[in-house]
């Protein structure tokens, strides 16, 4: 990395207070930088200047209030009021799926279009949203500032704990071909421990996608054995330990479930196929990742199923998780979602409890605040969030408040031994 001439502490303004936006303004404060975070909706601003935030975080509010009040983090409205006086701008608007399956940066351009005028010379733009291969030259073009420089620096933050994941990072990745620019944005780094890629904006942008396509490639993966362990009588948390001690391989995401969802891994995989159908080449590989990704909604509805002697009209499913994974409220995408969704249109009844999201925001899913009233008088209950509060149930209790005992595991989080020691009918993902 080129040794640059930048002060410690830079004045950096944030343009959205998303998930991203919110977590990267944070922390480039806690590590010392004056941070001006812009929204467009003006009682979200009220609240974050109140130190409220909207989205649960481990650690994020902590430090959100912490550096409000040393005096380097602060809210405003509107990105332009923002952005004045600044040597960094991050862009960190929303980049959902279009119809075609790839992101929509209408967003980003407008947020683009919209700073334009108010940048100081010399300012760098930088890209933190997830944006196809081609999006710094499309806010280069929105811009239309040549004495302002436009970088990529790709987010790889995982909900629940974002905090961490930007302070000790596995990696910074830096992507522009003006190197001094990007060396720049490199310092702002100074006081995290990680390896600093300094690349070109097609490789920063392309790793963004590939990361995440290879990691729901590792769920899928573990789902498709555990199929297989079912199949074939065999324990799929044996057989992912097994390999996983492969140095090549590793445990980590290597875990059965209900399947993969959230606000990155759907969108991100689609949008990986449409980057490469793009470029002329047919990802098929991971058109079977997302199948087999269906296929396991399928699986845990054909499990609920069984346990309700084969049909779910009329029938009663306590569901206990909403949210796409523990230590976070986050809904999108969920598969706890579609699974109850699934549920739903065959007929069950559907009380459900997450210790988090009070709603589920899905017609004939009625949400409760007790885990036991979510099983009161069910035939089966259905675990599909890994949430720790589920591991520690009074299986006692649960049972007398059930019509049947009978529990599909799709997170295989219970003792199964344990369970069926009390009476429980247990079926797991991939386990005898």
């Amino acid at each position: 990395m080129a040794v640059v001439d930048i002060p410690s502490t830079s004045r950096i303004a944030v343009v959205g207070t998303g998930y991203v936006g919110l977590t990267t303004g944070a922390c480039f404060a806690e590590l010392g930088h004056d941070v001006l975070c812009a929204d467009i909706v003006e009682e979200k601003v009220t609240s974050l200047k109140a130190g409220k935030i909207p989205i649960h975080e481990d650690g994020l509010e902590s430090i959100v209030q912490e550096n409000m009040k040393a005096g380097r983090l602060d809210f405003v409205l509107g990105a332009a009021n923002a952005v004045k006086g600044r040597e960094f701008v991050y862009l960190c608007v929303p980049t959902p799926q279009g119809d075609d399956g790839r992101a929509d940066l209408s967003y980003v351009e407008a947020a683009a279009r919209e700073i334009a005028p108010h940048l100081d010379r010399g300012a760098i733009v930088v890209n933190k949203s997830t944006v196809p291969v081609g999006s710094t030259l499309l806010v280069e073009r929105a811009l239309e500032r040549p004495d302002v420089s436009v970088v990529s620096n790709p987010e790889f933050l995982r909900e629940g704990s974002a905090v961490n994941d930007f302070l000790n990072p596995d990696r910074v990745v830096i992507g522009s071909d003006d190197r001094n620019a990007a060396s720049k944005v490199a310092a702002l780094y100074l006081g995290v421990r990680a390896p600093i890629l300094i690349t070109d904006p097609a490789s920063a942008e392309t790793t963004k996608y590939a990361s995440n396509a290879f990691l729901a490639t590792k769920i899928s993966f573990a789902n498709a054995v555990a199929a297989v362990c079912e199949a074939v009588g065999a324990d799929v948390a044996d057989v992912l330990m097994g390999i996983g001690y492969d140095s090549r391989i590793g445990h980590h995401f290597l875990k059965p479930g209900p399947g993969w969802g959230g606000s990155c891994f759907p969108k991100d995989t689609k949008a990986m196929i449409g980057i490469a159908e793009d470029g002329g080449y047919d990802f098929a590989f991971l058109k079977g990742v997302i199948e087999v990704n269906d296929q396991q909604f399928v699986r845990v509805v054909d499990k609920v199923r069984k346990a309700c002697g084969g049909d779910l009209a009329g029938k009663k499913v306590g569901v206990l998780g909403l949210t796409f994974k523990a230590g976070t409220d986050d809904l999108r995408d969920s598969p706890a979602i579609e699974i109850c969704k699934r549920l739903v249109a065959a007929g069950a009844v559907i009380t459900a409890h997450d210790p988090v999201a009070t709603e589920s925001h899905v017609e004939g899913v009625t949400t409760v605040d007790d885990p036991y009233d979510a099983c009161q008088d069910a035939q089966v209950v259905a675990i599909l969030t890994e949430w720790d509060d589920f591991k520690f149930l009074d299986l006692d209790q649960l049972g007398e408040r059930m019509a049947a005992k009978n529990i599909v595991d799709a997170r295989n989080l219970l003792e199964r031994g344990a369970v069926r020691r009390r009476g429980f009918n247990y079926q797991g993902i991939g386990r005898r």
